[in-house]
């Protein structure tokens, strides 16, 4: 059985991190940041945020419910968790 963890005594990054993949679901169907921004409503600065995955701590889940409803795809596309020592770049 999985050992529980607490993430109260880790530094950042310890517990490792989560990915935006939208550029890299954008790009593989040939659609732009500005037709998402039109096809959902959502501000286009705000699309290009998670389109760089840049300056996102908290996940907005109703622009992933748009997004995903838009692409007719899934969370799992769009987010990706990497375990610490994937996060870091260490192999193992």
């Amino acid at each position: 059985m999985n050992e529980i963890k607490s993430i109260v005594t880790y530094r950042v990054g310890e517990y490792g991190k989560v990915t935006v993949k939208l550029a890299k679901v954008l790009d593989s169907r040939g659609i732009t940041r500005n037709r998402l921004a039109t096809l959902t409503g959502i501000q286009y600065s705000i699309v290009d945020r998670y389109y760089k995955n840049k300056q996102i701590e908290m996940v907005d889940l109703d622009f992933l419910a748009k997004v995903c409803y838009v692409l007719d795809c899934r969370v799992e596309d769009l987010l990706e968790y990497q375990k610490p020592e994937e996060a870091n770049g260490a192999s193992g």
